[in-house]
């Protein structure tokens, strides 16, 4: 039977897990002026855009208590720990995010290079002062990070031609990777095909002959249906979320094509249970639902961004398929295992300790999950949408530093530090512009990979190319 209002209360359930990780304390007003409390305030849980003397914070009014909130912003200090208005602080318009939340996004200026700083997001209404909880940033001792974006491949029209960079023709890719010697790798998605773009300069299909199916064998031979992400194991075989079809495939270095997991049809089943008497090499019994990225880590084991079944798949290298976190019901809760919930996860990329990271969509965050499978959010939140916008995919590179798509054309750093930038493109802004950071354009940008010397590419769908990234410091 289904229950009314099921994912309203998912998602109002898990703000309020929000609200509890990243509020600070809020005490009940003894002014006699209003019969209300201080209001209930977020920091908004991520510095954006640190250099040497400006950042970016913000928060989330979550609650006035009956007053009228007259002043928002954020208060910052150097030396005090929990700085409050009397210290350095904002004053900032408070907006409408679309639910009954308001917003506010802080602009930080004058910071002094190389300096800790301490923030939290304040409101003030006739009982007193509320604040958010208190976050920790380090400025550079440079400016901003400078990227800047080239045409790596394609012509900008949609089509199928190999040869050239620069004179291929692709259709919609929307999956890229790149292997350990630098060619980069394409799922033509509309071509229904995997291209490659090697490092001598040239385009050629490894895979596909432009049909629609659910295919093996010989790689020229082999038909996909809109495939999607991609990854390399230690080895070289290729692994492609294989969208249309609902399965994983598998490319080996020799050019054969396999079903690796699924059985074609969509749905949600995980494969035998019982671990130690698995004796398969492929897991035939699972079933996903519009798988869309992969991932592998060190040991080969494979993960899977399935997006229609909002949860987050592993498949062993014993070829056994298991759920690692999510529960196909859409939602936004930081928990552990199936008790958390994603709303339409695009992206998944794991680091050298088994942590894996994700782009959930639905809910425009950044999610962690742990080898022991905590769930917790990065970035973004279903409230505050324009932080992260619709991430579709995201990849790591050799530090740990995350780089990530935004459909509505902007390309993205969440590094080590806990801190993103805006590297290149604007928000809602599509074009097919090359040019450095926010001059450059792109329209949908989809599949994401960064290779051995910090190179970005994007597969960017809509201008039927692959871009590429280069930074200076």
């Amino acid at each position: 039977m289904k229950i009314p209002g099921l994912r309203s209360i998912l998602l109002f359930a898990s703000f309020l897990l929000f609200i509890s990780l990243n509020t600070g304390c809020s005490k009940k007003s003894t002014s006699t002026v209003v019969n209300a409390n201080i209001p209930l305030v977020t920091t908004t849980g991520v510095i954006i855009n640190v250099t040497a003397t400006t950042a970016q914070s913000g928060g989330i009014l979550v609650n006035a208590e009956n007053g009228t909130v007259t002043t928002s912003g954020v208060c910052y200090s150097s030396t005090n720990k929990v700085p409050t208005t009397s210290d350095t602080k904002t004053s900032d318009t408070l907006k409408a995010t679309g639910t009954s939340l308001k917003s506010f996004t802080s602009k930080l200026t004058g910071l002094t290079a190389n300096t800790t700083y301490y923030l939290r997001a304040y409101c003030i209404n006739e009982a007193g002062v509320g604040y958010g909880g208190v976050l920790t940033f380090t400025t550079t001792g440079t400016g901003a990070i400078a990227a800047t974006v080239s045409t790596f491949a394609g012509t900008g029209t949609a089509g199928y031609l190999d040869g050239s960079l620069t004179g291929a023709m692709f259709n919609n890719p929307q999956g890229v990777s790149v292997d350990a010697s630098g060619n980069v790798y394409v799922s033509d998605s509309f071509n229904d095909l995997i291209r490659k773009l090697s490092t001598t300069g040239t385009t050629t299909t490894i895979a596909g002959n432009q049909s629609i199916g659910l295919v093996n064998g010989p790689a020229l031979s082999a038909e996909f249906y809109a495939p999607n992400g991609q990854a390399f194991d230690a080895q070289g075989n290729l692994y492609v979320a294989d969208f249309g079809n609902n399965v994983i495939r598998k490319i080996t270095p020799a050019g054969v094509v396999s079903t690796y997991a699924g059985t074609g049809v969509a749905g949600y089943r995980n494969g035998a249970k019982d671990t130690a008497n698995w004796k398969g090499t492929t897991d035939s019994l699972a079933v996903f639902n519009n798988p869309e990225s992969v991932a592998v880590d060190a040991a080969g084991n494979v993960f899977v961004a399935d997006r229609g079944n909002n949860v987050i798949r592993e498949i062993l290298t014993n070829g056994r398929t298991k759920t690692v976190a999510g529960n196909k019901v859409k939602g936004f809760i930081d928990a552990t295992g199936a008790a958390a919930f994603f709303n339409n996860p695009t992206g998944v990329a794991v680091d050298s300790k088994g942590n894996l990271y994700v782009t959930d969509q639905g809910n425009s965050a950044l999610r962690k999950i742990t080898s022991a499978g905590v769930v917790t959010t990065l970035a973004g939140n279903p409230v505050q949408t324009t932080l992260l916008n619709y991430p579709s995919a995201i990849t790591i590179d050799a530090s740990g530093n995350l780089f990530i798509a935004d459909e509505g054309g902007r390309i993205m750093e969440y590094n080590t530090a806990g801190v993103l930038y805006y590297l290149a493109g604007a928000l809602n802004a599509p074009g097919n512009v090359d040019g450095d950071g926010a001059t450059a354009r792109f329209n949908y940008p989809q599949g994401i990979a960064v290779d051995g010397n910090g190179n970005v590419y994007v597969a960017d769908q809509y201008n039927n190319a692959i871009r590429k990234i280069t930074f200076s410091k």
